[in-house]
């Protein structure tokens, strides 16, 4: 049996990987069957031996197969021996943490073989609604005696805002908020007193603001980080960070390369990857050029002494 878990969100896929072993170990409790490789590591013929050998309690083995995707001599043997693979009474599961190379034919080869799961970023209806399920998963009990915790609307949609579709920081976030609440209900005030806005995130509304030819608001998202006391400069490297990834996705889009091979040709995460990809379309090449190409100089301009670092950062706001 070959199973196939993939995809960009890395935090669903790895709780899935985490599924399979429980599941095993359950009906294996030796534990001495579960194997796991690394292609990155080991090539085809260790892979292939481990399945040889035969088990002394006669278990099922599960082998956790990683990094294929970056080894193509690795795939090439596994195609030749796919067949006898299939047929095995052993588990396969390859596991993928990033975006896998959906033009190759290993991977369609996989389509075909193996059992696949594939794990996107949740849209945010369904995202909103995986909060809430994760809050009430949570073993603090509430007052009236209803297990897990709850959150209202406000508080969810300021949560969404703050922490974004990086659900290994939002798991995180709503541990902290529901040990905080002991099990009662979460409240917006309680999300600004302990989730802290991810600041990349809030750039990224900024340069929203500014493909939107709301520049009012993108000066308001900007002097909220300065009425806070975010360093200027710290908010312009921000700034250029986020018109590098879009020069850079631009770029591979002018290329046509598949969305899923961004991400590694980029040497970005899927996530920033999917928050800037439509944003892309709001400029051109050209554009996105210039832009970074300012920002560079107002960056060599405030060091120098030649303009106060505010003034500057507002005056590149409204030029772009």
């Amino acid at each position: 049996m070959i199973y196939f878990v993939y995809g960009e969100d890395s935090y669903r896929s790895k709780r899935k990987l985490e599924e399979i072993i429980l599941g095993y170990k359950k009906v294996h409790e030796s534990g001495l069957n579960l194997i796991y490789i690394d292609a990155k590591e080991k090539d085809f013929k260790d892979f292939y031996n481990n399945l040889k050998i035969t088990s002394m309690f006669a278990e099922k083995k599960l082998i956790i197969l990683k990094n294929v995707f970056s080894d193509a001599k690795f795939q090439e043997d596994f195609l030749e021996n796919v067949k006898n693979l299939e047929d095995i009474k052993d588990i396969i599961v390859i596991y993928e943490d990033e975006p896998a190379d959906q033009r190759t034919k290993f991977f369609k080869a996989l389509q075909k073989c193996a059992k696949c799961q594939e794990f996107n970023f949740l849209q945010p209806a369904i995202l909103k609604k995986w909060i809430v399920q994760e809050f009430e998963k949570n073993p603090a009990k509430s007052p009236d005696g209803d297990r897990g915790v709850k959150i209202n609307p406000d508080a969810l949609d300021l949560l969404v805002s703050y922490v974004g579709n990086d659900l290994w920081q939002m798991a995180n976030e709503i541990n902290k908020l529901s040990n905080y609440k002991e099990g009662s209900i979460v409240k917006k005030e309680d999300v600004e007193l302990l989730v802290k806005p991810n600041l990349e995130n809030d750039i990224f509304k900024t340069i929203d603001a500014l493909a939107s030819k709301d520049k009012k608001l993108a000066l308001s998202l900007l002097h909220k980080h300065l009425d806070n006391g975010d360093n200027s400069l710290y908010l312009l490297s921000m700034i250029a960070y986020q018109f590098r990834n879009l020069l850079s996705i631009k770029e591979m889009q002018e290329l046509q390369k598949p969305y899923g091979m961004i991400a590694k040709l980029c040497g970005l995460h899927p996530f920033v990857v999917q928050k800037s990809y439509y944003l892309c379309n709001q400029f051109s090449i050209e554009q996105l050029k210039k832009i970074y190409q300012k920002v560079f100089q107002v960056d060599s301009d405030i060091k120098t002494g030649k303009i106060e670092a505010e003034l500057a950062l507002d005056l590149l706001l409204s030029e772009i």
